[in-house]
């Protein structure tokens, strides 16, 4: 089916109302529940085959953030669908004013290859908790997770209100030439681009959620446990996620120890092989995997480093001596490399990072509350953690999103439903007391006296 008629038919479909009732939307989001138990196996299986996720960790970091999202949806469903009282200057009064949430309409979900599931079905959840249809993209690159998603969407979801559109650019290119009433696209800068540019064509609101070189700035507390975190963080999905660190500043005295500890961080996780290691992923694809080894070169290599391009196996590596104007510090690394570059304190950290675009996520390493305290108030990011990496993101009632280059909109929680939503407000005064006399011309001095007071 081409894209002009899926979403003629979706259109259709939500004009009829079938998708506004606070039923439908429980039982949609009920069904994507079951859909994540009952094909759990499948979807695990699916994820390993793309880029080599164990179980667990395809179970953390995919399946278990999405029935977050739509166990939290659902239990704040009613709240957020109900009006939204606004006070009346006395002027106006006697009136009523309230906000009414309104499902924005057909909407697009254009997904990533690194989290290929969570990051397509965590904003349907937003999507269909605020009543709209929508289509789905999935990624080309994770071909085993996007041909999932396309059998199984259909056998749990409203197939009148959910569809999903496989393929490549063609696919895409031909959606975005479509007037949906909202397109929501992760992914990177240069393809994020185009969507907006391609949505501006009908003035189609989008939310782009992209990335950036988030940094990690350690400058005191327990380095060995900051290294855990870090590494925990990085090396999940073998650095392939948005908001992995993708380099550290610290001092000189700390660089050192520094090092130690996140190699010793990966042995204890993966083992003295992590290729042996079923909880280590595989690189996407040899495009990706070569643009990563000739990072290599752009510094020391302090632990790691070992790679096998037939299994797309790249090992957790560190990297010191780094020149800051390097490519490996120019672009989004995107895997697990990790360099770490000095600087003197939190203060010249903070300038390093100000001197960049905004990153997604900054995260600090510190047990001193003044150093937060400077950070919070001085770094400009999607979001900022303390003394953790990426896991803020399993917290369902905190705003993700970019600033800047770093991507515009959020969502998660009730940003999700108010991101697919349009806050239509109301306004209602009864006639049988005409108290807009007084605003009516023509305007005397009395009248213009009292209409100053009033108002």
């Amino acid at each position: 089916m081409g894209a002009a008629r899926l979403l003629a038919g979706q259109r259709r479909y939500f004009a009829s109302g079938a998708t506004r009732s606070a039923a439908w939307r429980r039982d949609q989001l009920h069904a994507l529940l079951r859909l994540l138990g009952e094909r759990e196996e499948e979807v695990t299986g699916a994820l390993e085959q793309d880029l080599g996720k164990s179980g667990t960790e395809a179970f953390l970091s995919e399946i278990a953030v999405v029935r977050a999202e739509a166990d939290h949806a659902l239990r704040h469903l009613d709240r957020w669908m109900a009006p939204e009282r606004i006070a009346v200057p006395l002027g106006l009064r006697p009136a009523r004013a309230w906000t009414q949430a309104r499902p924005l309409g057909t909407v697009l979900i254009i997904g990533p290859w690194n989290y290929p599931l969570q990051l397509v079905l965590a904003p349907l959840v937003g999507a269909l908790a605020a009543g709209n249809t929508a289509v789905l993209k999935p990624s080309e690159l994770a071909g085993s997770t996007s041909r999932l998603l396309a059998r199984l969407v259909p056998l749990y979801l409203d197939p009148q209100a959910v569809a999903v559109v496989e393929g490549g650019v063609e696919a895409s290119t031909d959606l975005l030439a479509q007037p949906f009433d909202h397109v929501f696209y992760t992914g990177g800068e240069r393809v994020g681009k185009i969507v907006m540019k391609a949505a501006a064509e009908h003035l189609t609101p989008v939310t782009l959620e992209l990335g950036g070189k988030s940094p990690a700035v350690v400058v005191g507390g327990d380095v060995r446990a900051a290294a855990r975190r870090i590494a925990y963080g990085k090396f999940m999905n073998a650095g392939q996620t948005c908001v992995a660190p993708d380099y550290v500043l610290t001092t000189p005295d700390a660089a050192p120890v520094l090092a130690d500890a996140l190699a010793d961080a990966v042995r204890h996780f993966y083992g003295s092989d992590p290729r042996a290691s079923h909880d280590y992923g595989r690189i996407i694809n040899e495009q990706h995997f070569d643009r990563l080894v000739g990072l290599l070169t752009d510094g020391t290599v302090a632990s790691g480093g070992r790679y096998e391009r037939a299994e797309r196996y790249l090992e957790p590596t560190v990297l010191r001596d780094v020149d800051p104007g390097s490519t490996l510090m120019q672009e989004e690394i995107f895997g697990p490399l990790l360099p770490i570059v000095e600087v003197e304190d939190l203060d010249e950290a903070i300038g390093f990072i100000g001197a960049r675009p905004h990153p997604l996520a900054a995260y600090l390493f510190s047990d001193h509350e003044e150093h937060l305290r400077e950070f919070a108030g001085r770094v400009q990011a999607g979001g900022l953690a303390h003394n953790v990496c990426t896991i803020q993101l399993a917290v369902p009632g905190l705003p993700f999103g970019g600033v800047g280059a770093s991507g515009t909109g959020s969502y998660h929680g009730r940003r999700s439903f108010e991101t697919f939503s349009h806050q239509q407000p109301v306004f209602s005064k009864p006639t049988r007391l005409d108290t807009l006399r007084l605003a009516y011309p023509p305007f005397g001095p009395l009248k213009r006296k009292l209409l100053r007071r009033l108002l």
